[in-house]
C-alpha cells in the first residue's frame, strides 16, 4: 500500500464516515447507518465462522486501501470476514428491518446472529436482505464473508489486479460502499421507475410495492410551487405544465413524494424523489450530419474520462465532498460530460452529477478468463479494429458462465441507475476487454431503455452495431471515419502526460502516453491537440469527444489533476478557452 493523502484524508469521520442518505432517489426519514469500525479477519476457504477477528477495519473503505486502516490485499485462497455489533435505533420499533449493501466485491454471504440470511454474487450494485427474523432484543451480530478473486478470476473487475501496475491498478475486495439499515412496515414500496417524456410533456412514475392493494398520492414541486398534488396509480403518467428541461447548462430537477395507503386508507409509507425533464436522442443536423441530440437538438458532449479511483480510498470517495469537488471542478472547466470508466458509483455520485449538471455516459464494468493484450492492444494500434467478437475465445470469453454474468450485471445496472437524470449513454463494452456479441446486446440494451443512447463497443472491434461510431486515438493524429450514418464520437484520446513532484503515486514507476516536463509545454501540446485535431472535425461530424483523464490514477499520470486533486497540470484559462469553443 503506498500511501498519498488527499485534503480530504484527516477529516474522515471514522466513526460513521460517508454518513450521508446513500438512495436519494427513494429517500425515507428513519434509517441507520452502519459505516464504521467492523472488526475483520482473513482465513483459508472455510465456510465455519471464526471465533476470533484479528483487528478493526473501517467500512466501507476496501481493505486494500489506506482508510480501511489496514491496507492488505486479499489473494483468491482467503475468506475476509467482516463482524459488526449493532443496536436498532427506536425508530425500527414494530417495523420490518432491511439490510442494504450499496456494493460489496464480489462474493459475499451475510449472516444475522450466526444465521445465514442470504448471499450475493457481484461487485458493484447493490443488494438488501430483510433479516427481521434473524433479529433479537438488545445487541445483534453481523457476519459477513467475502471472496474475491480479483485477476486470478473471470469476473466483472474492471481494472483491479492483485499486484498493481500501468494502467492496471490496486484492487478493492470486500465492503466498498455503505452498509445501512431501513425500517419499513409490511407493506411498502420496493422501488420506483421514474421516465421523463418531454414530447408529450408528462413523467411516468411506476411504483413496485409488497402488496399490490394500494393506493399512492404524490405531490410534485416546481421549486417551492407545487404542481401536481393528487391520486396517482402504481403505474402514472402525470402531465406537466410549463416543462422546466434538464441540461448541464440548467441542470432543473422537480421534487416528488409519495405516500402509500394500504387497504384500510392508513398511511404505511412515505418517501421522496426527484426527476429532470431531459431526452436524449440521435438525429440529423442542418446540414444532414448525424449528432448526438439534447432535448431534440443536435449537442457536443465535451467530457473526460473519469476512472473514480482515490489514494486514500481506492474505488471509494474518502467523503461526499469529495466527490462533488470532481464534478464540480470539471463543470468549472467547461466540461459538460464525464464518462465513468468501467465502475459504478455510489448513488451519491450520480445525485451530484444531477444537481450539478454533469452527463454521465456509463461503461459497465468489464471482466475475462484473460484478456489478450494483442487483441485489445496491439491489433488496433494498426488499425485491426473489426475483428468479430463471436470468437470468444480470443475475447477472453470462452466460458459461458463468464458471459452470462456480465450480460446479467449489464441489466443490474441499467435497472441499478436508471432513475438519474444524468445518464446519456449506456456503454456494454470497453476496448474489447470481455466483449462478446455486442452488437445483439446493445440492440437488446437500446430495447430495454430506449430513453439513453448506447454506444455498443467503445474504441474497436466495431461490429457495426448501435449507436455512434466509437473510437479511441492516442498519439497518433485523428482521423475521421467513413459515414456510415452513425455519429461519430471519439471516445478517449489526449492522455497527455506529466510528472509533478511530491504528487505522485510512485515516482519511479510513473508513465504516460507522452510525457511533458512543465505546465507550460503540457498546456501548449494540449491546446495545439484541440486546436489541430479536434475543433476542426466538429463541423465535419465529430459529436463527442472524451479527453484522458479527470486525474491521474496510481502509476497512471495522465490527469488534469494529480491523484492527490491538490493541482491541475494544465493551465485553467486555456483549459476554459478551449471549451468554449466546444460547440456545435
Amino acid at each position: 500500500m503506498t500511501k498519498m493523502l488527499t485534503q480530504w484524508t484527516d477529516n474522515v469521520d471514522i466513526e460513521c464516515p460517508l454518513n450521508e442518505y446513500p438512495r436519494p432517489q427513494l429517500e425515507r426519514k428513519s434509517w441507520q447507518n452502519l459505516n464504521g469500525k467492523f472488526e475483520y479477519t482473513i482465513t483459508d476457504l472455510t465456510e465455519v465462522i471464526p471465533d476470533e477477528f484479528d483487528g478493526e477495519i473501517i467500512v466501507p473503505f476496501a481493505i486494500e486501501s489506506y482508510l480501511s486502516g489496514v491496507g492488505r490485499h486479499l489473494t483468491e485462497k482467503e475468506h475476509l470476514w467482516y463482524r459488526k455489533k449493532f443496536t436498532l435505533n427506536k425508530c425500527f420499533e414494530g417495523k420490518r428491518t432491511i439490510l442494504h449493501f450499496s456494493a460489496v466485491d464480489y462474493k459475499s454471504k451475510i449472516f444475522i446472529n450466526g444465521n445465514k440470511v442470504g448471499s450475493h454474487i457481484g461487485g458493484y450494485n447493490p443488494f438488501s436482505f430483510d433479516i427481521t427474523d434473524y433479529l433479537v432484543e438488545g445487541e445483534n451480530v453481523l457476519i459477513v464473508q467475502v471472496a474475491d478473486p480479483t485477476d486470478s478470476g473471470w469476473q466483472d473487475r474492471g481494472k483491479q489486479v492483485h499486484e498493481s501496475t500501468g494502467f492496471w491498478y490496486t484492487a478493492t475486495s470486500g465492503i466498498w460502499q455503505t452498509v445501512w439499515l431501513e425500517p419499513v412496515n409490511e407493506v411498502h414500496a420496493e422501488k420506483i421507475k421514474i421516465t421523463p417524456d418531454i414530447d408529450n410533456s408528462s413523467i411516468n412514475i411506476k411504483t413496485i410495492c409488497t402488496d399490490e392493494n394500494v393506493t399512492l398520492k404524490a405531490i410534485i414541486k416546481d421549486d417551492d410551487t407545487i404542481i401536481f398534488a393528487g391520486n396517482i396509480d402504481t403505474d402514472a403518467d402525470i402531465q406537466i405544465k410549463n416543462v422546466k428541461l434538464w441540461s448541464p447548462e440548467n441542470p432543473f430537477l422537480y421534487d416528488v413524494a409519495i405516500a402509500v395507503f394500504d387497504k384500510d386508507g392508513v398511511v404505511v409509507d412515505a418517501f421522496s424523489s426527484y426527476f429532470g425533464m431531459r431526452k436524449y436522442s440521435i438525429g440529423l443536423d442542418a446540414n444532414g450530419i448525424p449528432r448526438l441530440y439534447l432535448n431534440n437538438k443536435p449537442y457536443f458532449h465535451n467530457g473526460l474520462l473519469d476512472q473514480g479511483y482515490w489514494p486514500d480510498g481506492g474505488l471509494t470517495a474518502p467523503c461526499d465532498e469529495a466527490m462533488i469537488f470532481d464534478i464540480q471542478k470539471m463543470k468549472d472547466l467547461g466540461f459538460n460530460m464525464l464518462r465513468k470508466h468501467i465502475k459504478v458509483e455510489p448513488h451519491r455520485w450520480y445525485y451530484h452529477c444531477d444537481k450539478i449538471g454533469m452527463i454521465v455516459w456509463q461503461d459497465m464494468v468489464c471482466g475475462a478468463e484473460k484478456i489478450d493484450m494483442f487483441t485489445v492492444g496491439v491489433l488496433p494500434n494498426i488499425f485491426i479494429r473489426k475483428i468479430n467478437d463471436s470468437n470468444y475465445k480470443l475475447f477472453g470469453v470462452s466460458n459461458s458462465e463468464c458471459r452470462n454474468a456480465h450480460e446479467k450485471a449489464i441489466y443490474e445496472t441499467i435497472d441499478n441507475l436508471y432513475n438519474f437524470p444524468c445518464i446519456g449513454c449506456w456503454v456494454p463494452f470497453n476496448e474489447a476487454w470481455g466483449q462478446f456479441d455486442a452488437k445483439r446486446i446493445a440492440d437488446e440494451v437500446k430495447e430495454y431503455d430506449p430513453t439513453r443512447i448506447v454506444d455498443h463497443a467503445s474504441g474497436w472491434h466495431d461490429q457495426g452495431g448501435i449507436e455512434v461510431k466509437s473510437v479511441h486515438q492516442y498519439i497518433l493524429p485523428v482521423l475521421m471515419p467513413k459515414k456510415d450514418g452513425r455519429p461519430f464520437v471519439l471516445s478517449e484520446f489526449g492522455g497527455y502526460s506529466r510528472i509533478i513532484e511530491n504528487h505522485v503515486w510512485n515516482r519511479k514507476k510513473s508513465f504516460g502516453y507522452v510525457m511533458f516536463k512543465t505546465k507550460d509545454t503540457l498546456t501548449k501540446a494540449y491546446k495545439k491537440l484541440y486546436e489541430k485535431q479536434i475543433i476542426p472535425k466538429i463541423s465535419k461530424g465529430l459529436s463527442a469527444c472524451i479527453y484522458t483523464q479527470v486525474s491521474d490514477v496510481e502509476f497512471e499520470v495522465n490527469g488534469i489533476y494529480t491523484y492527490d486533486r491538490e493541482m491541475l497540470k494544465i493551465d485553467e484559462y486555456t483549459i476554459k478557452e478551449i471549451n468554449s469553443k466546444m460547440k456545435l
